[in-house]
């Protein structure tokens, strides 16, 4: 095995190993290719900006992982990944951007030469990464039958191990400097890109906890800070504009360790809130709190969104759509875990060490209030929030 400094030990990631194994056994994979980040980091290890060339791992029906990718990002998973050398597999530089040959015909003759051509293969069919011409390249490409595995992965990751709340706990310590840095400079008349550099500045410089000084990654959203009318909208992000007086701007933001997220967002209102917006203050902090004691394990998700809608309901402030998602490692376009929802409908059963970011933003005509909240399920009791930022609409007059 290479000498490789992990971020988590390899019993846990042969454990995650034989829960993937277990599920495909149960949907009748023989062969599994993921080509999503996360999932590639949280079965190997693999860290790398390299998701805009086809890349993936293989699961094959024994042994560890295998590793696939551009020649070049080949060496950077011999730096990050536990799998030894014969199970890291680069593909030329020809395939890539060629109309000539594609990258799936050498994924196929990779499994061609670990007689894994005619199994039953699973593929990740809903996935940023995934995209038609790859799909029909591989179809054309493999001898066996293909199996849709979207998510497969993803639902393993949903109760997270120790490390991984350790990872989280100080992507909170991280969002909590970022906040409180935002809160100190945001004033009338600094421009909107000083306030996102400023932000970049605080998540990437880190935090500290008893155990000391921690740097911080590059989130998988950039910071969404629009302002008065443009709140309205979800996710804008920012200009080069001045700050205008007697306005709100929210700040979704997340702190980000060793690719796990922590998402929060507050909402700033510069001079005198106007009484719609001190009332949706009081109407979304019940509904949180209402949500929060919901969040209990073996209730459902759907638990936590009635709790929350219900207080909306009561104050006739409408709403549609979900109000949270799993949350945990990532890399871009999302945060998020992409599996159950926060929403009315969903039935997920909430366990231990489950952790989403709990989103009942108020998104009206011409403005927005965001405060939320990561929550972790508990074993007993209410969810606990990760970040400790006062939860309230903050005022600068």
């Amino acid at each position: 095995m290479p000498d490789v400094e992990l971020p988590f030990t390899r019993q846990e990631y042969k454990s995650r190993l034989t829960a993937v194994r277990t599920e495909m056994a149960a949907r009748g994979i023989e062969v599994l290719f993921t080509c999503d980040p996360s999932n590639m980091a949280w079965l190997t290890g693999y860290d790398g900006w390299s998701f805009y060339v086809h890349q993936g791992v293989i699961i094959g029906p024994t042994g560890d992982p295998v590793y696939w990718g551009r020649a070049m990002d080949a060496v950077g998973a011999s730096k990050t990944c536990y799998m030894a050398m014969d199970d890291i597999i680069g593909y030329p530089d020809n395939y890539v951007m060629s109309t000539e040959r594609h990258a799936m015909e050498h994924l196929s003759h990779t499994m061609n030469d670990r007689g894994w051509g005619h199994l039953t293969l699973g593929v990740e069919l809903e996935n940023y990464y995934y995209s038609a011409k790859a799909h029909a390249v591989l179809t054309n490409a493999h001898g066996g039958k293909f199996v849709d595995a979207t998510a497969l992965i993803n639902w393993q990751r949903a109760v997270k191990s120790e490390t991984e709340l350790t990872y989280m706990n100080r992507a909170a310590r991280i969002v909590e400097k970022m906040h409180a840095r935002v809160f100190e400079i945001f004033e009338p008349g600094k421009r909107k890109n000083e306030v996102a550099a400023e932000i970049y500045r605080t998540g990437i410089w880190g935090a500290e906890d008893s155990d000391g000084i921690f740097g911080g990654d590059y989130a998988a959203i950039c910071p969404l800070l629009p302002t008065g009318e443009e709140a309205a909208a979800a996710h804008l992000t920012w200009n080069d504009k001045p700050i205008p007086n007697n306005s709100g701007t929210f700040f979704e933001l997340a702190g980000c360790y060793k690719r796990y997220h922590v998402p929060l967002s507050r909402t700033i209102w510069l001079g005198e809130p106007p009484k719609d917006i001190t009332h949706a203050e009081q109407v979304v902090l019940e509904g949180i709190d209402a949500g929060i004691n919901a969040a209990v394990a073996g209730n459902t998700t759907g638990d936590v969104a009635r709790a929350f809608y219900a207080v909306l309901n009561k104050y006739g402030v409408e709403r549609d759509g979900r109000c949270g998602y799993p949350i945990g490692l990532s890399y871009p376009p999302d945060w998020g875990e992409r599996t159950y929802s926060i929403r009315p409908e969903d039935d997920t059963v909430l366990e231990p060490n489950m952790t989403f970011h709990f989103m009942p933003a108020l998104w009206m005509p011409d403005w927005g209030l965001e405060i939320t909240e990561t929550l972790r399920i508990c074993a007993t009791g209410a969810a606990q929030p990760l970040a400790d930022v006062p939860r309230k609409l903050f005022v600068k007059k």
